[in-house]
């Protein structure tokens, strides 16, 4: 059953971006971006094995390896010191309710896995990412100028990025990224969309969905303040502005081939070539995450009352490991019904319309 499983690159970096800078970046872009695809190649069917685990098998892998479900240990940050994989967690360096460390990293690492379970038991009244109460485990400084962050099926891990593709220290520092990974923790426990194709790029894009809501909800923001930005500031300015816009797909960054609507969607093969990107699971999730978007700007107010509860509750109760575009777009439709009105029904569908994945 193991062997069915997908391998994926697993990691905010989009790999499509990175095997591009490996091959048309200058000499220091080229080097940062060939560790980056090397070091993420390493541990890229971890997070889909413990995923599989988890879910099928009725497993608590965090619980197995050590960690805590404890409400005293709600989080815990470690040093990686720079030593990679077989270093992981590393040194514990602050605990939940612990003061600040010394490290900006650790405290940035605390307080975005903070704020995401925050929004996850306040907003959604779901207890950690697998609903029970699992310690959310980071690790920073893995690697050495490591340019990705990533969740690794049991933990959070964050490379300091090396100043060439990403910022030194930027991968700490948004919010939106943090709530990203952890998210894929969530649809591993739930869902379990395979990392390929249009189910991946569901997946990818139910991340960007909770990254960008977790960042309104922190910065309290309402559909219409916010900048839809995953990861603003964070690559080299250089490089542009951020990883992803979910208001204006491709145009975050030189070379984003993120599509909006269904007529531009990239056919790709997954075929484990880096510049394919699992069939286009990072490039194609622009479809989705703009359909949110539209949808929630339409309902208005805080992004994270209506459409956040509507793609919630659909990923969690409503999907499965397969779902495609199509699939996903009835089933939020339907949801709207449920937990709103024909009215936010009418909301949801003309999103999807828009974008071109219903007719």
């Amino acid at each position: 059953m193991l062997a069915n499983l997908q391998n994926h690159c697993c990691g905010i970096a989009p790999p499509d971006l990175l095997a591009r800078l490996a091959i048309e970046g200058d000499i220091h872009q080229r080097e940062a971006a060939v560790r980056a695809l090397a070091t993420s190649a390493a541990i890229r069917s971890q997070r889909a094995v413990l995923g599989h685990l988890d879910r099928q098998l009725n497993l608590n892998i965090g619980k197995m390896i050590g960690f805590s479900v404890t409400p005293d240990r709600r989080l815990t940050v470690y040093d990686n010191q720079k030593k990679g994989r077989p270093f992981l967690p590393g040194v514990r360096m602050r605990g939940w309710g612990e003061p600040p460390a010394e490290d900006q990293a650790v405290n940035q690492a605390y307080d975005g896995s903070s704020a995401t379970y925050e929004f996850y038991r306040d907003v959604l009244q779901r207890n950690s990412l697998d609903g029970s109460g699992m310690e959310l485990v980071s690790s920073v400084h893995y690697g050495v100028a490591f340019d990705n962050a990533f969740w690794d099926g049991a933990q959070m891990v964050y490379g300091d990025g090396s100043g060439r593709i990403f910022q030194i220290g930027g991968l700490t520092r948004a919010v939106d990224v943090i709530a990203h990974e952890l998210t894929h923790g969530v649809t591993e426990q739930t869902a379990g969309l395979v990392y390929s194709k249009q189910s991946g790029a569901l997946n990818e894009s139910f991340s960007d969905v909770f990254g960008s809501l977790v960042k309104q909800y922190s910065l309290k923001q309402t559909a219409a303040e916010a900048d839809w930005l995953i990861g603003a500031g964070i690559l080299v300015p250089q490089l542009g502005a951020a990883l992803r816009s979910m208001s204006k797909p491709g145009t975050a960054y030189t070379g984003d081939r993120q599509p909006g609507h269904m007529d531009d969607y990239v056919d790709l093969p997954d075929n484990n070539d880096p510049r394919n990107d699992n069939g286009g699971v990072h490039i194609n999730s622009g479809i989705p995450n703009h359909a949110f978007y539209l949808a929630a700007t339409a309902l208005g107010g805080s992004a994270w009352e209506k459409a956040g509860k509507i793609w919630y509750t659909t990923l969690t109760k409503h999907l499965h490991p397969n779902t495609q575009f199509s699939e996903a777009a009835l089933a939020t439709v339907a949801v709207a019904g449920e937990l709103f009105s024909s009215t936010a029904q009418t909301a949801v569908r003309n999103a999807w319309l828009e974008v071109g994945v219903l007719s």
